[in-house]
């Protein structure tokens, strides 16, 4: 009796063991793709670094070098530990016109207008680029997930998907910048500077999530780089057959 009212462990349904590697690798994609929460992080900590000394002190100059050095640092930091490139230099190139321009101008509301444009443009992008049926996030995450273009064509499931997405990148990003363009114009460089902060990581974790769901529910991608390494393989045997 006591084996009859054990409970037995139900075995895992067909198909569930596939699901859950493909969320793990779109997770694993997206976290290379963007750099991760520590990708995040050092875009946020130098403009934290910026606007908290320029609010005790208002000098531009040591704000800016202290932000820039920061960025540098972090940058560094990712190098010695062979990360990524892109994301070592993306943000010290980002942080390093916000300094000169606002060091130039002479007003320290010009060390975010760089980083505001570049977001602007980026939401721009991604929602004409969903319209024309050519989603940016494809674009990007395309060589990332070994598929390229095929989405194109041979997925239509995941080109919603990275339309939907593209979309969901591009209003979040247009609501951050409906945010802090009138506080440009507006306001004055401390609560710029602050709100621009509180608004670097959540809008990015809330389209970072999106894009999960949208693309761990499509299709899994189609892998071209296997599939001409495979017809390389068979072109090559049937040579030596011959």
């Amino acid at each position: 009796m006591a084996s009859i009212d054990k409970q037995t462990e139900a075995p895992p349904r067909i198909g569930e063991e596939a699901e859950g590697d493909s969320k793990a690798i779109t997770e694993a994609a997206l976290f290379e793709a963007f750099g991760g929460v520590r990708g995040m992080v050092e875009t946020t900590v130098p403009g934290l670094v910026f606007v908290l000394i320029y609010t005790i002190n208002r000098d531009i100059h040591i704000a800016a070098i202290a932000a820039l050095s920061l960025s540098v640092l972090l940058g560094v930091a990712r190098l010695v530990r062979k990360d990524t490139l892109k994301h070592a230099f993306s943000g010290v190139f980002g942080v390093a016109f916000g300094a000169v321009f606002a060091m130039m101008s002479g007003d320290a509301k010009n060390f975010y207008l760089p980083g505001m444009l570049y977001t602007l443009g980026l939401a721009v992008a991604y929602i004409a680029t969903a319209i024309a049926g050519v989603p940016l996030l494809g674009l990007i995450l395309g060589p990332v997930f070994k598929e390229n273009l095929s989405w194109r064509k041979r997925n239509p499931g995941r080109l919603r998907a990275y339309t939907k997405a593209s979309w969901a990148w591009g209003l979040i990003l247009l609501a951050k910048s409906a945010i802090l363009f009138p506080l440009y114009w507006w306001g004055d460089a401390t609560q710029l500077g602050w709100v621009k902060v509180a608004l670097g990581i959540p809008p990015m974790l809330l389209s970072v999530y999106l894009t999960w769901i949208f693309l761990s529910k499509a299709p899994p991608p189609i892998n071209v780089i296997a599939e001409m390494e495979a017809e390389d393989a068979a072109k090559k045997a049937a040579t030596s057959s011959s």
